[in-house]
């Protein structure tokens, strides 16, 4: 569904603006927009520049640190605080997901469909397990509790030369 001018909400000024921030073309704008309200987030100017970057470059796997790095190239001055808060309320929403991949760092994830991944040991990079991964059972959850999600991981390293 796509919402009319006359529905988007206004862009909450009573934050600062983001130094820099070129808007692409409006219907980049009302995208971003529309998933933010659809997830029941104001769309700030900060969450609309992360959003930017995070929604509209395809599926990806991000850290805090490589979306910083990112927003501070597009001259999106934004404290590294921000983008943890940001993505960190991203995931809460249902936008991202975030995988724990070696216990130091996490990645945010923008496909949040249940799916494995590689993790590449020494490169610092997740990358999604295309096939080949299929479980015939799952356990039973804990009296009281339920499932709420599945994360698999399979760590790679790079083989060493004989």
């Amino acid at each position: 569904m796509d919402i009319q001018a006359t529905n988007i909400p206004a862009v909450d000024d009573s934050e600062p603006a983001v130094a820099g921030l070129e808007l692409p073309s409006d219907a980049v704008v009302q995208h971003c927009l529309q998933l933010l309200v659809d997830a029941g987030l104001r769309p700030t100017r900060q969450r609309l520049a992360l959003g930017r970057l995070l929604f509209l470059r395809g599926h990806r796997h991000v850290t805090a640190e490589s979306l910083f790095e990112e927003a501070m190239a597009t001259s999106a001055y934004l404290s590294l605080a921000t983008v943890y808060n940001t993505l960190n309320q991203f995931t809460e929403a249902g936008l991202l997901r975030r995988i724990a991949a070696d216990g130091l760092k996490s990645f945010f994830d923008t496909d949040t469909s249940v799916h494995p991944h590689f993790y590449l040991e020494g490169e610092d990079m997740l990358v999604d397990v295309a096939e080949g991964l299929a479980f015939t059972r799952i356990p039973e959850a804990l009296p009281g509790h339920e499932i709420a999600r599945l994360d698999v991981i399979v760590h790679l390293r790079r083989k060493r030369a004989p």
